[in-house]
């Protein structure tokens, strides 16, 4: 048997050239995902008001997203280690394009519905391939603090879905804006194809999916990371991407120009949530502090705020819906951890199988709460009574709970 050749190292850049060719256009595409992820919640009404949507069907639209975005994870994973980001991100971006342009041109529930599953597909990778781009240029010690940057740039995303989105309305309609959206996200692919350095190392073919699947399955931090955060991960992107704003209409009973500038503080504070998180990760690591002890007392943190939503406490909910999305940026700190213990070729394939999980989840998430929601009857205003979110917040922290305390125990049984 030859031993194998060791692959050729990528060519050193600059701190400048790295932000420039690597992080920044890559970032953009983030950008545009967490925007179109997060828009329909401001564009709930306007959809719901042309199609007639029931909840249930809103939240199945909205969440199509989600579910095509979990289906391309492995395949969009084996193909960022294969072939690098910047083919697959200028295929996957054009993809989402064509989403969005025929999201613009949908006239029923149907339609829409798989335009928005088109979108999920194409926006599939943008994280991912952020991830793999700038874990093979960053040392892996600078990670946690990249990652934080990228998921603020994504929370920029979802800020600019609500009041920037609202005021675009007053110039053009929902269909108008899905016709700029394609034409961004075509031109984001395009940049990326231009600027991304060309000179990578080469592919490394693993084994057969399953095996490369269970090798990563076999890492006990992976194990140890969507045990305790998974579930809240989810919740997090089931509920900020449209319940948050259906619940400040419905249950805090504000009018729609006050939701949109809730929810552009809610989604600000993921920047901000974010930035903090890979510092504090950072500083707490250099104190002796593993990461999983942080992201354990931050999804507790986020945990007691869900319960707020469940108590109903009404002079806390202006605070409740930003606190959740500011408070729930740590769940990104689970990219770090996996990211830092998966060798470099399969770092893409990880990252992915992790996306997997998580939009699965957030799939379920979002599209059960409106399920959920739909059980109870409309009330005379036409809105579902406050208990239908109250109970399904309660049901989101019973599939919480269990990750908590299975970590006080392992903590328990290792002092």
């Amino acid at each position: 048997m030859q031993p194998a050749l060791a692959a050729p190292a990528p060519p050193r850049l600059t701190g400048v050239a790295v932000f420039l060719y690597v992080f920044l256009p890559f970032a953009l595409g983030h950008y545009l995902s967490s925007l179109l992820r997060n828009v329909n919640a401001v564009l709930a009404s306007h959809l719901a008001g042309e199609l007639a949507l029931t909840p249930g069907q809103l939240g199945l639209l909205t969440s199509a997203f989600f579910f095509a975005f979990a289906l391309v994870q492995l395949p969009v994973g084996i193909a960022l280690d294969r072939h690098g980001p910047r083919l697959v991100q200028l295929a996957m971006l054009l993809l989402a394009a064509c989403g969005a342009l025929l999201f613009a041109r949908g006239t029923s529930f149907t339609q829409l519905l798989l335009a928005r599953a088109v979108m999920g597909c194409g926006l599939g990778g943008c994280f991912m391939a952020a991830v793999k781009a700038v874990s093979t240029w960053i040392a892996p010690s600078r990670l946690p603090s990249v990652h934080g940057y990228l998921i603020a740039v994504g929370g920029l995303g979802a800020a600019t879905a609500t009041t920037p989105v609202r005021a675009a309305l007053e110039y053009t309609d929902w269909r108008g804006l899905f016709l700029l959206f394609g034409a961004l996200v075509a031109c984001t692919g395009l940049l990326i194809a231009l600027l991304y350095p060309r000179v990578e190392s080469p592919g490394t073919r693993r084994g057969p999916l399953l095996q490369a699947l269970r090798e990563v399955w076999r890492t006990p931090s992976f194990r140890s990371v969507i045990s305790l955060v998974l579930a809240p991960h989810a919740v997090f992107f089931g509920v900020q991407g449209l319940w948050i704003g259906r619940w400040l209409s419905d249950v805090a009973r504000f009018p729609e120009p006050a939701v949109a500038y809730l929810l552009y503080l809610s989604m600000a504070a993921v920047i901000f949530g974010a930035i903090a998180v890979g510092m504090v990760t950072e500083w707490a690591g250099r104190r002796g502090m593993p990461p999983l002890d942080v992201a354990a007392a931050g999804v507790t943190v986020f945990v007691l705020v869900q319960a707020g939503f469940v108590i109903g406490y009404q002079p806390s909910f202006q605070l409740l819906s930003v606190l959740f999305t500011l408070v729930g940026t740590i769940t990104g700190i689970e990219y770090a951890i996996v990211a830092q213990s998966m060798p470099k070729e399969l770092t893409g394939r990880a990252a992915t199988f992790l996306n997997l999980l998580i939009f699965i989840g957030a799939f379920l998430v979002q599209a059960g709460f409106g399920l959920v929601v739909g059980l109870w009857k409309p009330e005379l205003s036409g809105r579902p009574p406050a208990v239908a979110y109250q109970t399904a917040f309660a049901l989101l922290l019973l599939v919480q709970l269990p990750g908590l305390w299975k970590f006080a125990r392992r903590r328990k049984a290792a002092a």
